[in-house]
């Protein structure tokens, strides 16, 4: 990797970990519901049990076991959710990924260890639906959806190019 690479990297990181502006982040009981702007999902908002609950599924299919999830980012910007989670075991073990579908990318040096995986949510109705994940991405696997989905930039915390 190129060091202008990784200075891109690390500045997306740096953006995405500082969360929304100022009077977005989702407060105690205020919940993000009905956000039309970024709002960040805290743990006592109901919509955070909704859309993990949404995602899992997918996950428990694609990793061939229960799981729960350890949330970085969970964000919403109706009628889109953006989540950064990490799969464990329901006990809260770290998931051997040696012995999912992945075992060959992770021999292979392609999966980003400890497999975040990086989805997009879409509320249909009254339904949040999966639309698109990836388990262990070694880039930045959403930076194609604002142009894929019409995804808000601001929704997965970057600035909309020129």
């Amino acid at each position: 990797m190129k060091i202008a690479d990784v200075l891109v990297v690390a500045s997306l990181a740096a953006v995405l970990s500082s969360g929304p502006a100022a009077g977005q982040a989702g407060t105690p009981g205020a919940g993000c519901g009905n956000a039309t702007t970024p709002c960040d999902v805290g743990r006592a908002d109901p919509l955070r049990k909704i859309l993990l609950d949404a995602l899992r599924p997918a996950i428990e299919s694609d990793l061939g076991q229960p799981v729960q999830f350890v949330v970085m980012t969970l964000r919403v910007q109706v009628p889109w959710a953006f989540a950064i989670v990490t799969p464990q075991t329901k006990a809260g073990r770290e998931i051997d990924f040696s012995k999912t579908r992945h075992a060959e990318r992770v021999r292979m040096g392609v999966f980003d260890h400890p497999g975040n995986i990086h989805a997009l949510l879409l509320k249909t109705d009254s339904r949040w639906l999966l639309r698109d994940f990836a388990v262990g991405p070694t880039d930045v696997h959403y930076a194609g959806w604002p142009e894929r989905f019409g995804v808000p930039h601001r929704l997965l915390g970057m600035s909309k190019p020129d």
